[in-house]
């Protein structure tokens, strides 16, 4: 099933697709950061939110 555009949170809340402005708006918003600031943390622990919401934390 093809991603549907409208929708305002990720389809597999488990993992952040950055390549979607929707999901990256979602995850911006949940942890309170910059695109900036969660691309770093998906290009130092992958994509994983789990890891990223860690990470973030920790910094």
């Amino acid at each position: 099933m093809a991603d549907n555009k409208d929708m305002r949170g990720p389809q597999d809340r488990t993992r952040i697709a950055m390549g979607e402005d929707y999901e990256v708006d979602y995850w911006t918003d949940k942890f309170g950061v910059s695109r900036e600031a969660l691309q770093r943390a998906v290009d130092t622990v992958g994509n994983s939110a789990d890891a990223v919401e860690r990470h973030l934390k920790s910094s």
